[in-house]
């Protein structure tokens, strides 16, 4: 191991690994470019979805809220549950974190007087929203589908609720509830502008939330084989530095040989003997002629 590493230091095969680093470098960027367009997200195209449609008309209390139904814009007539407004926490508006005012909404119509929580703005601190409006409100906004409920300990008194789940509203409000929640685009009484900014809250903005993401798998391949592109250029830099080694040992193996016949027939000549017929250490002009190329190859390799 240690000649082979003699070996790589010789100038030219240090030039020749800064040349395979900087190729695996180019394959390496080229099979994260591949990575990258691997997974494409795209939005679910329903313009349906912004076609207001009456609350107890879409969606139904008792049952899971699917694709098909999150995402829809939708009306509701019905009165605010007093006493119901909690905060939730950690809710970004414009890269700042607050809380959004969440209620218990009682629309008309709804089955079993099922309440729907809805939001109804945000706000950047932790103080008690204005009271809810009293008497008959007509809402719209946009129907989402219940948040998981946090594995959280918090103290809602000092904190705010970790999520906006039905389940658990349910059970602070005592009351059956949709699964899933409204968060609140208009909110009027009559003539009277009774939304996030009569509260003095921010208005929250959502778009609609389904994506479609698909995997190009041929990209994942392309990927990978640029990164075995990579490894192949220097393993062939390896190869190549490991393959002159073994020649340089071949050659200083084959040199020692003929140092040690040369010797032997310098030895005969001194003591006045000719080379013997069956020594294959000396057997004559054809052998010699072999030794005596070598002997110029050896030279030439020793001034290079």
């Amino acid at each position: 191991m240690e000649g082979v590493l003699k070996t790589a230091l010789r100038p030219k095969w240090i030039a020749t690994l800064l040349g395979c680093l900087l190729t695996a470098a180019v394959f390496v960027l080229l099979s994260q470019w591949q990575f990258g367009r691997s997974s494409e997200t795209v939005a679910v195209d329903n313009p349906n979805t912004e076609t207001a449609v009456p609350l107890t008309e879409h969606f139904q209390p008792g049952r899971d809220m699917y694709v098909p139904d999150a995402d829809q814009i939708v009306t509701a007539k019905g009165t605010f549950v007093p006493g119901s407004a909690v905060l939730v926490n950690g809710r970004l508006q414009d890269g700042k974190k607050g809380y959004w005012v969440v209620a218990a909404f009682l629309p008309q119509g709804a089955p079993g007087k099922n309440v729907i929580p809805v939001v109804r703005g945000w706000q950047p601190d932790f103080t008690t929203p204005q009271a809810l409006p009293t008497g008959e409100v007509s809402l719209s906004g946009r129907l989402l589908p219940s948040e998981s409920p946090a594995d959280t300990r918090t103290d809602v008194a000092t904190q705010g609720y970790p999520d906006v789940s039905a389940a658990r509203l349910a059970n602070v409000w005592d009351r059956d509830s949709y699964d899933g929640f409204i968060v609140i685009f208009t909110a009027t009484q009559g003539a009277k502008d009774v939304g996030a900014a009569s509260a003095g809250l921010e208005q929250v903005h959502v778009d609609r939330q389904p994506v479609s993401t698909s995997v190009n798998w041929l990209n994942i391949f392309y990927g990978v084989e640029w990164i075995v592109f990579a490894a192949f250029a220097l393993y062939i830099w390896y190869r190549l530095v490991r393959d002159e080694y073994h020649r340089d040992q071949e050659f200083e193996a084959e040199l020692e040989a003929w140092k040690q016949r040369q010797a032997i027939r310098e030895a005969r000549a001194a003591r006045g003997e000719g080379p013997a017929g069956d020594d294959p250490a000396a057997s004559g002009t054809e052998a010699d002629a072999r030794e005596g190329a070598s002997s110029s190859t050896s030279q030439n390799r020793t001034q290079e």
